[in-house]
């Protein structure tokens, strides 16, 4: 049977400060893409590099199909040092030997983005932002790209217009 892990980062998830409203929505439509995948929901990890990383390759020990993480794809603390560290893709990057990645600048709200897709082992990874239609966006972006057996640099790619397709018009740049 296929697998799928999701897991849901950000220390505001995991202290409850935030519901996860996230994690539901991927699953029904991972499920709705693939009803005979067994698809399962981590705890939330910190925010922190080697603690994402170090539940990546956790979860990889269990030869999954796909791993999803979701949230911390920005890195608004690059523009503010009020705001956070985020470390989802710096992890991925880390863990992948072969990526491919997106970039959004946006002038609102998320300032930044980094959308990744990689595989390794028969799996493949891929992270979501957190707010919850960028979210949404992006994993039927997935889906509908990985059913179609695109590469990952297809589905990066699908993924980062379909987040950037939610940001209202001129509120963001897709650098392409």
């Amino acid at each position: 049977m296929k697998t799928a892990y999701i897991i849901p980062t950000g220390d505001e998830i995991r202290e409850g400060i935030v519901r996860d409203t996230d994690s539901p929505e991927l699953m029904r439509q991972i499920l709705a893409f693939d009803p005979t995948m067994e698809v399962t929901r981590l705890s939330p990890v910190v925010d922190r590099e080697d603690a994402i990383l170090r539940t990546i390759q956790e979860v990889m020990e269990r030869h999954p199909a796909l791993v999803v993480l979701v949230g911390g794809s920005g890195g608004g603390h690059r523009f503010s040092k009020t705001l956070g560290k985020d470390y989802t893709h710096s992890a991925l990057e880390q863990y992948l030997t072969q990526c491919s990645w997106h970039e959004i600048y946006g002038k609102n709200g998320h300032m930044w983005t980094k959308l990744l897709c990689g595989e390794k082992d028969g799996a493949v990874l891929i992270n979501v932002p957190g707010p919850f239609v960028e979210a949404q966006a992006a994993i039927r972006a997935f889906l509908e790209a990985w059913g179609q057996g695109l590469g990952v640099d297809q589905i990066s790619r699908a993924m980062a217009q379909a987040v950037f397709a939610q940001y209202p018009v001129g509120a963001a740049e897709f650098p392409g």
